[in-house]
């Protein structure tokens, strides 16, 4: 498989989709927060981390990054140092990515999403991004 040529203004121009995607998901999920509709605030927590490991994958790698909602692995496959907060921060994170369409899997997930919990990891999610964001 031949491996395509990018351009700067092709690096410039996707790594800046994927941070522009994962602000706008960012604005959405404190909307969403602050309408207390929780569990979906985590969700789209879960896509802003996503979206913003995808910028550093494609920023170190310089080729799209891999198909996968597992945030550790990803940042793994873009070789980014974590420590084992982090680590941990990061597999929690995973799983509110509400992939399932399940309604047994959606009413647990929104059962554990009370008020402490949700503020609990948003600003986990704010730290981590602000974090993330240091390294593009």
């Amino acid at each position: 498989m031949k491996l395509r040529q990018w351009n700067n203004m092709d690096i410039s121009e996707t790594i800046n989709y994927w941070i522009d995607s994962s602000d706008q998901d960012f604005i959405a999920m404190e909307h969403l927060y602050t309408a207390g509709d929780f569990s979906w605030s985590l969700f789209l927590g879960h896509i802003v981390i996503e979206k913003l490991l995808k910028a550093y994958f494609f920023t170190i790698k310089r080729k799209n990054p891999p198909f996968i909602h597992d945030l550790l692995r990803i940042a793994e496959k873009a070789n980014l140092e974590l420590d084992e907060e982090k680590m941990d921060f990061l597999d929690t994170v995973t799983t509110f990515n509400i992939r399932t369409r399940y309604d047994d899997y959606i009413n647990d997930f929104k059962k554990k999403c009370t008020p402490e919990f949700t503020k609990k990891y948003i600003l986990e999610i704010k730290e981590f991004r602000i974090w993330l964001k240091t390294k593009l």
